[in-house]
């Protein structure tokens, strides 16, 4: 049977291959590894924060929307399990065309897992701000 950090280690990946996927226009399996909870909470290069399922999965919707080409990892993974919750830093790499504009991600991360039943959900991302995606949607929505 795997242990609780096996196990968050695979929510992870599935986050990542979900951010993968946003990244190269679809954000649906984003749905699958986030809790649904009114507790969830982002805060994304593109600034802002949002709490609650209904106000997380926006600005995924929104990206994958302009998105194409994408590949981010996460490097120098740091992670800790205590009980029913979780969390890992770490740094993003990478890149992806975002509304036809190639924009590069080399960002400090921090995510957040919890138990819920038999599977580990994200609760929480939080990323640096990136300028070069806040100003593209600045100039988007000018």
């Amino acid at each position: 049977m795997p242990s609780a950090e096996e196990n968050v280690r695979k929510a992870s990946r599935t986050f990542y291959d979900a951010l993968n996927s946003m990244a190269n226009g679809d954000a649906g399996p984003m749905a699958h590894i986030w809790s649904h909870s009114s507790s969830v909470t982002t805060m994304h290069p593109i600034g802002g924060r949002e709490v609650g399922w209904e106000q997380v999965e926006g600005p995924w919707q929104q990206v994958a929307s302009m998105a194409s080409g994408g590949k981010i990892v996460l490097n120098d993974q740091l992670l800790q399990v205590s009980g029913d919750m979780a969390y890992e830093v770490g740094n993003e790499k990478g890149g992806f065309t975002l509304a036809g504009e190639t924009i590069a991600i080399d960002q400090r991360v921090t995510n957040v897992y919890r138990r819920e039943g038999e599977d580990w959900k994200i609760v929480h991302h939080h990323t640096d701000l990136s300028p070069a995606m806040v100003d593209l949607l600045m100039r988007l929505a000018g």
